[in-house]
This record gives structure tokens, C-alpha cells and sequence, in this order.
């Protein structure tokens, strides 16, 4: 029965941390704490990129209209915003991501912080010049 347990908590722990950073996240605005959008990471090869599955703020038009290039004027639910990051030990960085609201284009990185919350860090530059936010995993 004791090997039994020691199995059980093992395999619990592998299942939880082996899910990462990849599955669906929930984001908040900085001012309000509102629920702003249902996010969902994927990885494709050895990158991983970011989607909108479902934006919850309202009053928009729903289209990513001051976004450039082939995003401008795309439906902000499907948008992919997180581009090329590669895992680096505990950090994902290398990629980009893209501010819908603004349509800026930012580096970033990601860090799971818990098995439930996510550090999503933008920067121009350096990472010293940018903004952090926490996402929370969606339950």
C-alpha cells in the first residue's frame, strides 16, 4: 500500500508538471482585474505560439484594426500573438508578442511561475523596458 501512495503522488507530480505552459490561460486587465481574454498556447516542432480563443472585452469590434501586415483588420478571436518562443530551461523566450489593443509587436518571454500562473513578460529592448502580467490557467 505504501509503494501504492509513493506511485500515485509521483504520477501526480510528472501529470502536473508536465503539462508546462502549453493549454488554455485566462488574462485580466492590470487596472480592473476584468477577464480580458481566454488564451490557448500550442506548440508546433520545437516553437510555441499563442492564440485568442474568446476575447470577453466589450464595446470592441472584435477585429485587430491598428494590428499591421497580414493581422490588420483580422478577427481578434483565432489572432495568433505569441510567436516563435523555444523553451530555455525554465523560461521561454526568443518570440514575440503582439498587443491587439495597440497592434505593437513586443519580445517576450514566459515563465511559469505556478502550476496555474503564468509570467507573460513584453519588453522593447531590454527586458528591463516592458510590461509583466500574470495569467492564470484556465480550470
Amino acid at each position: 500500500m505504501k509503494y501504492l501512495y509513493i506511485i500515485f503522488i509521483a504520477t501526480l507530480s510528472l501529470t502536473t508538471n508536465g503539462q508546462g505552459i502549453l493549454g488554455q490561460w485566462e488574462t485580466y486587465d492590470d487596472e480592473t482585474n476584468q477577464k480580458k481574454a481566454l488564451i490557448e498556447i500550442y506548440q508546433t516542432n520545437d516553437k510555441y505560439f499563442a492564440k485568442i480563443v474568446e476575447s470577453y472585452v466589450k464595446g470592441t469590434s472584435g477585429i485587430c484594426e491598428k494590428c499591421e501586415g497580414a493581422k490588420k483588420d483580422q478577427p481578434i478571436s483565432g489572432l495568433v500573438i505569441i510567436e516563435d518562443l523555444q523553451k530555455d530551461d525554465d523560461e521561454f523566450n526568443g518570440g514575440t508578442i503582439l498587443d491587439p489593443e495597440n497592434g505593437k509587436t513586443y519580445k517576450c518571454y514566459l515563465q511559469l511561475e505556478e502550476t496555474n500562473k503564468l509570467k507573460v513578460r513584453g519588453y522593447l529592448g531590454f527586458s528591463l523596458l516592458g510590461r509583466t502580467q500574470y495569467w492564470r490557467r484556465k480550470e
